[in-house]
């Protein structure tokens, strides 16, 4: 039982508000003694537990510098940028999103999704062009394009990450196949996947695009 004193040192970290890593420090290191382990071997396990979980480490650590750049006025410059274009639409945000996405993906650029990109960026540009355009538009249709731009983010991930050979979708994919006796390549898998990203594309810009009629009819009476 002594050997779960981790899990106890966690508790009164976070009963007494301690600082969150340097809770989860202690409760490692203290874990280790009580197991028999030396300091060294204890440092080495903590070391290379970071390293082998450093892109989850990456991805933590993006989020306060993401709330940081809202907070001083990454969302108002998006607004601005989108007022300046004018006639860019709604829908027309949601389809050059896609795009960009998808060949994003199509080249293994990492754009981040939702919490990085597109609640930041994205979503604050598509309220915009409706506000520029429609001036009040009512809090359904603000839900409505919180929805769509997670949408679309969805889709150019999924139907876009396959186009790259070297993805892990792409090559689970075509291992599993090669393993079923299919002789097929990284490549054949991209290649196929190139007509249902366009698919996926002529769809989402279709969505956007009735999305965006739905709005004249309704603030154009």
């Amino acid at each position: 039982m002594i050997k779960l004193i981790g899990i106890l040192v966690v508790i009164l970290g976070f009963v007494f508000k301690v600082e969150t890593l340097f809770t989860v420090l202690v409760a490692g290191i203290a874990t280790g003694l009580v197991a028999g382990m030396d300091i060294m071997d204890i440092l080495n396990t903590l070391g290379q537990s970071f390293v082998d979980n450093r892109a989850v480490s990456l991805f933590i650590m993006t989020l306060p510098v993401i709330g940081i750049l809202e907070r001083y006025g990454l969302k108002q410059r998006a607004v601005y940028l989108i007022q300046k274009l004018g006639k860019l639409t709604t829908g027309g945000v949601f389809s050059i999103y896609m795009i960009i996405r998808q060949v994003a993906g199509a080249l293994s650029i990492r754009i981040s999704g939702h919490p990085q990109f597109v609640r930041p960026l994205v979503e604050p540009m598509a309220q915009a062009a409706a506000k520029s355009k429609y001036k009040n538009v009512d809090v359904k249709d603000e839900e409505a394009i919180k929805a769509l731009s997670a949408a679309s983010e969805n889709y150019g991930n999924f139907y876009g990450q396959n186009l790259f050979s070297g993805s892990s979708g792409v090559l689970l994919i075509a291992s599993t196949l090669t393993g079923f006796g299919y002789a097929v390549s990284e490549l054949d898998i991209a290649k196929a996947s190139i007509i249902m990203a366009v698919i996926a594309f002529l769809i989402s810009a279709l969505q956007n695009y009735l999305f965006d009629k739905n709005l004249n009819r309704k603030y154009n009476k």
